[in-house]
């Protein structure tokens, strides 16, 4: 194989034609993986291969063969039980995948072994889908570039001198650079949608219950979950399909009500799309931030959308001005108590006890976490001190309510939010390492998704003068995932290949 198909509908058909076989697609991630390693330039998307896939992948292939010995009732029951036999795909490395390392690429976790299966991880193997790897992230999800990493950056495979996004930046990379044909990824403030829009592929952030967050080291247990990266919105739906609802080991949990939207796959048709209201929040289109480029692009969307007479209006939404300042103050204090776990005693790195248990514990963080995972945690113990924690925190989760109750108003006037991802392209690897305020910002247009806990999809837009991707974000309502997907798929048709990979 020269490469990958370019969409798992395309790879489902290839491999019921029998013109390539699961171990084959799998083999060739496997070797592009180990051409990667001795590049001078890696891309660094996958920290590890997983040594049973192919092996997987032969079985699979054996399933598919025996079931199609016994008739085409036999192979067609086998394929509604399993839609995704022996397709691959990449996990990120704070999702647990049974007998396989997890990180969260940091020294903290070195050589832990996961226990179980994460619930999404159960999913999509009872669907027939091969896990294959595990791929480069911020550190425990804390980063917008991949630059926090304690294995190195993952680069973009658009152009290797930039960051491919973050945290989720290598299951991104490893799906535009077509290693594998779908990943997942994890999202806390924009983790899939900002590495989605920077390498130019399709990048779904759920409503929060959709899919389980079981097995998933947490970040900020209130606003993590898991998300989708694909080629095309209907690579993203035929998979959270087989994901998604309610989980006994999740209380957070939910079904998608609309989840058969899912199976039964279709673009919105002309009529649908000119009946939409959409809503366009003033306090993003005057961002100073807000790159011309991106603006350019986002016009284009916003041309297209009026061009199929969709109606678009210009909103206000003052609480927006302070999603970034709320977010943080709950992502960190939760980040704070989550990662307290990590003490050099239960499991992960031990450092020498010196003098007894105090000693152990701070040699062990001091050692195993790295410089932003640490601000993150100084930061947020501050804001739980004492003498914070009425007038920062309390206001902070006061501040989010009302943030949930303007959202959803604004949903019952309008069916979506269309603006940038995020305010600028990809940016240069190291030009916002050490200027956290920076990198913050970055995730200023997706943070109200995660606090009102709504779905979005990043999708791929177009580009720069100097060719770097541009996503723009389509966000809904609470389960508003099928008709954010319809839409995004009549997007995809008229702009054939948007979200395709580039060739390695």
């Amino acid at each position: 194989m020269t490469s990958l198909p370019k969409s798992i509908a395309e790879a489902q058909k290839l491999l019921a034609s029998g013109t390539v076989t699961s171990a084959e697609l799998i083999r060739y991630t496997v070797e592009a993986f180990t051409a990667d390693k001795h590049n001078s330039v890696p891309l660094n998307a996958f920290l590890e291969i997983y040594d049973n896939a192919e092996a997987l992948g032969a079985a699979a292939d054996e399933e598919r063969k025996a079931a199609a010995a016994k008739g085409d009732d036999t192979l067609a029951s086998l394929l509604k039980k399993k839609p995704l036999l022996g397709i691959p795909f990449a996990v990120k490395d704070n999702i647990s995948v049974k007998g396989r390392h997890l990180t969260c690429a940091s020294h903290i976790l070195e050589g832990y072994v996961a226990p179980y299966n994460a619930t999404v991880i159960n999913r999509l193997i009872a669907a027939g889908a091969i896990p294959i790897g595990r791929c480069n992230q911020d550190e425990f999800a804390m980063g917008s570039s991949t630059e926090y990493s304690a294995y190195g950056p993952t680069r973009n495979p658009v152009n290797r001198e930039y960051v491919s996004g973050g945290s989720s930046g290598g299951s991104a990379a490893a799906v535009a650079a077509n290693l594998v044909l779908f990943a997942l990824g994890t999202e806390t403030g924009g983790s899939v949608r900002l590495p989605a829009s920077y390498c130019g592929i399709y990048g779904l952030k759920p409503t929060y219950g959709v899919l389980s967050r079981w097995g998933v080291v947490a970040f900020g247990s209130s606003l993590d979950q898991v998300g989708l990266f694909g080629h095309t919105p209907a690579d993203i739906a035929a998979v959270l399909s087989v994901m998604c609802g309610e989980d006994f080991y999740d209380d957070t949990s939910s079904d998608l009500p609309s989840a058969d939207q899912l199976i039964n796959f279709e673009a919105a048709s002309s009529e649908e799309i000119r009946s939409l209201k959409i809503a366009v929040p003033r306090q993003f289109l005057e961002s100073k931030g807000l790159d011309t480029e991106v603006n350019s692009v986002f016009q284009s969307v916003k041309d297209w959308f009026t061009a199929k007479s969709a109606s678009i209006t210009v909103v206000d939404i003052p609480i927006l001005d302070t999603s970034i300042a709320c977010y943080y103050v709950i992502a960190l204090s939760e980040a704070a108590s989550n990662l307290s776990r990590f003490d050099g005693i239960r499991y992960g790195l031990r450092k020498d006890p010196g003098e007894g248990y105090d000693e152990l514990y701070v040699h062990t963080r001091s050692d195993g976490f790295g410089p932003e995972v640490k601000r993150r945690i100084i930061i947020g113990n501050y804001v739980l001190s004492e003498q914070f924690s009425g007038d920062c925190y309390k206001k902070a989760m006061s501040v989010r309510a009302r943030m949930q109750r303007e959202v959803q108003k604004l949903y019952e006037q309008y069916d979506l939010v269309l603006c940038p991802v995020c305010p600028t392209p990809a940016f240069k690897l190291g030009q916002k390492v050490d200027d956290p305020m920076a990198m913050y910002l970055s995730d200023m247009f997706t943070i109200f998704v995660n606090l009102s806990r709504t779905a979005a999809l990043s999708v791929p837009a177009g580009k720069t003068t100097s060719g770097m991707p541009v996503g723009i974000q389509l966000a809904g309502a609470m389960f508003s995932e099928p008709m954010l997907l319809r839409v995004a798929q009549a997007w995809e048709l008229e702009h054939p290949g948007c979200g395709r990979p580039v060739q390695l």
